[in-house]
């Protein structure tokens, strides 16, 4: 096992393969999208590869790919196909926004990707494209069929944002009704690439709670996986459940089980960190896996224990999640 400085297990690796998305959603990025990076600035595959197998042996054993939008980047089923076969990697997961991902769906189960989370913030069309600012909600909702007609779990992503979408959250919360799927509805965060869009966050999960149960007064508490983000409710007549994840207001940083690697190859111990390692650096300097792994196990040592003091070890936070990985 591999442990942080306070004693939480590191076994959750959540991998950007490109900082490029095909959508521009407003709580994500400006209208005009960000400036990408130069494609010898990314990791390559095989270093990404290789990576992901260090940290498998250390401890590592859950991996979610994402991106930016992960499709969006050529060769990736052939990389996860790769990726499948490292040893001591239990799990594989994926993070998308669906626009094209349906022709894969078939090779991801083929492959053993045991869920996907699915952004999706309105089912309403018009709605949708003002979200995204792109015309693609047929896309997302032939994925989402895709990858139920296929078994694998589905985990719907809605950012709650005031004056945007919080006339969509009965229907999204609806899609848990008949088919088994778990919709989290996530506060938002300021990682838009220009900063926070309120002064105070009105929508957090206590008022995102509050909503669900205007709908469902009968809503019940579910056991939560450990290590989880989401508190997990469920209503009587529903086959799904719904989750809120406080991911402004930080409730779960006590239990975090995960790190990050930007598609620029930067350690991120803490989502809300400026990055605590260059691991791409390391890399092209010919690095050995021993080195990795000391390195590794440094900025393991020395992780923040919340949200709250990463985000006090750093100027303001002003980056798109596109650039993290979500």
């Amino acid at each position: 096992m591999l442990f942080d400085n306070h004693n939480r297990p590191i076994t959750y690796l959540r991998l950007a393969v490109t900082d490029r998305c095909n959508l521009r959603c407003f709580y994500c990025m400006p209208e005009t999208g960000i400036k990408y990076l130069p494609k010898q600035q990314l990791l390559t595959y095989e270093e990404m590869e290789r990576l992901v197998a260090v940290l498998a042996r250390m401890g590592v054993s859950k991996l979610r790919l994402t991106g930016g939008e992960p499709f969006v980047r050529a060769g990736l089923m052939g990389f996860l196909e790769r990726l499948s076969v490292i040893p001591g990697l239990d799990e594989l997961h994926m993070t998308t926004n669906g626009v094209l991902t349906a022709p894969h769906v078939a090779d991801m189960a083929r492959l053993g990707v045991k869920s996907v989370n699915l952004s999706l913030d309105s089912l309403d069309r018009a709605r949708f494209h003002q979200i995204t600012r792109r015309d693609e909600l047929p896309a997302v909702l032939n994925t989402l069929d895709e990858l139920l007609a296929h078994n694998i779990r589905v985990k719907i992503n809605a950012v709650v944002m005031d004056g945007q979408n919080i006339g969509d959250l009965y229907a999204l919360a609806e899609l848990a009704r008949n088919q088994p799927i778990d919709v989290r509805f996530i506060e938002e965060m300021p990682f838009n690439g220009e900063g926070s869009h309120y002064p105070i966050l009105t929508w957090t999960h206590q008022r995102i709670l509050g909503e669900l149960r205007s709908f469902y007064p009968d809503l019940q508490p579910r056991p939560s996986a450990p290590h989880a983000t989401a508190t997990t409710w469920q209503a009587p007549d529903h086959v799904g459940t719904m989750g809120i994840i406080a991911a402004y207001t930080r409730t779960f940083c006590g239990s975090c089980n995960r790190i990050r690697l930007t598609a620029q190859g930067s350690l991120k111990t803490c989502l809300y960190d400026n990055g605590v390692l260059d691991v791409r650096a390391l890399l092209r300097s010919g690095a050995t896996d021993a080195d990795l792994t000391a390195a590794f196990l440094k900025a393991f040592a020395h992780r923040p224990a919340t949200g709250f003091e990463a985000e006090a070890l750093r100027p303001e936070v002003t980056e798109s999640m596109s650039t993290i990985g979500g």
